[in-house]
């Protein structure tokens, strides 16, 4: 695993946005996309690993029932991706990952915690483009079809009806990141995107273990956490921001209003 400790704001920047420039298009477009941890030591489990006990087989009655009990106007249509997605944004647990496109909402989430301020962080950076040269030959159709580095439900839709069509595309595991519908304020001002796997059990730094070469992690040491929550705060990237509403202004006073523990 490659591991990057950083122990500035201005190195943090410089990282991020390194190797952004995309010579074809004359215009810096990062391949990368983000997801920032308060605790280096967390993985990068689902919120279905994390039932824990027989998770892998409560996935489809979770789903199930979610659709039978949630609002007739929850989602539209009946494809089981916008369902997915829906689900993940209201906290079912799914096999999903939430992740960014933004370095900075990556470094928020890395640095929101304050309790977490006296241990390392990390932003795991993961090349998505690459990740995806290693989908069954089905699913790198469809992008190369749309001219597209990532995925939408409605692509995915094309591909494959259910998560257990979706995981019989290929013996192997593979990994594929997509958007979800704009559905409100939040998934817009996140910049959000997921990760989903081929199959609910595996773990996806397992997956990444095995192509080191698409991903490493940022280590963000306690000393530098409270510069970047400060500048972060200055930048307006904050839980006012990234949780429109009252729930997010809460959240953000009380931890504007915290005292240093530098």
């Amino acid at each position: 695993m490659k591991d990057i400790k950083v122990y500035s704001w201005v190195e943090l920047n410089e990282l991020v946005f390194e190797g952004s420039w995309q010579e074809p298009l004359r215009r810096f477009r990062s391949n990368y996309v983000y997801r920032g941890l308060s605790d280096a030591a967390y993985e990068l489990k689902t919120s279905l690993m994390r039932l824990e006990g027989l998770y892998s087989t409560l996935e489809n009655h979770i789903l199930r029932n979610f659709r039978k009990y949630a609002h007739r106007d929850a989602v539209r249509g009946e494809s089981i991706w916008n369902w997915l997605a829906v689900a993940q944004h209201h906290g079912l647990p799914t096999r999903l990952l939430d992740w960014t496109f933004s370095p900075y909402v990556a470094m928020h989430f890395a640095t929101a915690n304050l309790e977490k301020f006296d241990i390392e962080g990390v932003i795991w950076c993961v090349d998505y483009v690459a990740a995806h040269k290693y989908l069954p030959a089905s699913l790198r159709e469809i992008l190369e079809w749309e001219g597209a580095n990532g995925f939408t439900v409605e692509m995915l839709s094309r591909a494959a009806a259910s998560l257990p069509e979706f995981d019989r595309l290929s013996i192997a595991d593979f990994v594929v990141f997509f958007e979800p519908p704009s559905l409100d304020d939040r998934i817009i001002n996140q910049y959000a995107l997921f990760s989903m796997i081929s199959s609910n059990g595996a773990l996806l730094e397992h997956w990444l273990a095995d192509h080191p070469d698409i991903f490493y992690r940022i280590i963000i040491p306690p000393a530098l956490k409270w510069e970047i929550r400060d500048k972060l705060d200055q930048a307006n990237i904050t839980e006012r921001v990234m949780f429109p509403g009252l729930d997010g202004l809460t959240r953000w006073l009380k931890r504007h209003y915290s005292p240093s523990r530098k």
